[in-house]
């Protein structure tokens, strides 16, 4: 009889970022006088814009009252921020995304780790190397195999098909950490290719505000064929510095299918089950991320 999950025990034991913090905050205490360059979690280093910071005073003030009082809010999120989601992020760069496809939470982190609930512990899964450790670690808690596609100088630091077949593949551009991006047309590729062995792609799009570049996609449903094999995890953690604020959307076709299975409804039960919502406050801040403001 086993109490515990044992695929906990295949991790180190720590996340790697506590032990980073751990390291540092040794490190400082015995040399003070030292100045630390940190590159370990990449925080935000300038305050919430008046903007949002105007929303969320104007959202205080509402819940404060009768009439404006807010509790359990739309558990995939309030409307005025999902139309304003679809609206700005996609149907502007002339992508089909509906309002109902677009689940808000409380970040993109969190998301990455939940996504894995829906999709079974024998699917194999490719991620990139080096890797934000979350996609590797509820992979390996969740006891699926993992195969890795090295990320190097050799290759330009741009992965390369699978050799294997595998069920999920994670991509993440601009990535983290390399920082490298790849065209439009390179990311077709991902998409006829998973489209053609049946995997689905987590794409990660938490960098996007960080694009220049008029070839580079900034979502994955740019690309032709996304909505049958991608689901696409967006933050505002980059783009309006909400880093502790906390908010964040995934966006769950409904033409993406395992089977007859659509995932979109089966990433709605477990959002429904686990989710309460993000606060009616931080919901009003990001939807003033849209402000001409």
């Amino acid at each position: 009889y086993k109490l515990q999950n044992e695929n906990f025990l295949k991790l180190q034991d720590s996340y790697l970022f506590s032990t980073i913090a751990k390291k540092v905050a040794k490190f400082t205490e015995e040399n003070p006088e030292k100045e630390i360059i940190k590159l370990g979690i990449g925080d935000v280093t300038r305050p919430i814009v008046p903007a949002c910071i105007e929303a969320m005073h104007k959202a205080v003030d509402e819940i404060g009252t009768k009439e404006g009082f807010k509790g359990y809010g739309p558990e995939q999120g309030y409307d005025f921020l999902r139309d304003a989601i679809v609206k700005n992020d996609y149907k502007s760069r002339g992508i089909d995304v509906k309002k109902d496809e677009i689940f808000v939470s409380d970040g993109a982190k969190c998301d990455c780790g939940n996504i894995v609930d829906i999709f079974g512990k024998e699917n194999k899964v490719a991620i990139t190397d080096p890797v934000y450790p979350v996609y590797l670690d509820t992979n390996i808690m969740s006891g699926r195999d993992v195969i890795y596609l090295p990320v190097t100088a050799k290759n330009n630091f741009m992965p390369e098909l699978p050799k294997e077949k595998v069920d999920m593949i994670y991509l993440c551009f601009p990535n983290n950490p390399t920082g490298t991006t790849i065209t439009k047309a390179q990311l077709q590729e991902w998409v006829d290719y998973a489209n053609k062995i049946g995997a689905v792609i987590i794409y990660d799009a938490a960098y996007e505000a960080y694009i220049s570049e008029d070839d580079v996609a900034h979502s994955i449903y740019e690309c032709e064929g996304a909505r049958t094999c991608a689901i696409e995890l967006r933050s505002f953690s980059k783009n309006a510095g909400f880093t502790g604020t906390r908010l964040g959307f995934t966006v769950v076709p409904k033409d993406l299918k395992a089977g007859d299975v659509a995932l979109h409804s089966l990433w709605a039960r477990r959002h429904g089950t686990k989710f309460n919502g993000a606060p009616y406050i931080v919901q009003r801040a990001g939807e003033a991320v849209y402000s001409p403001e």
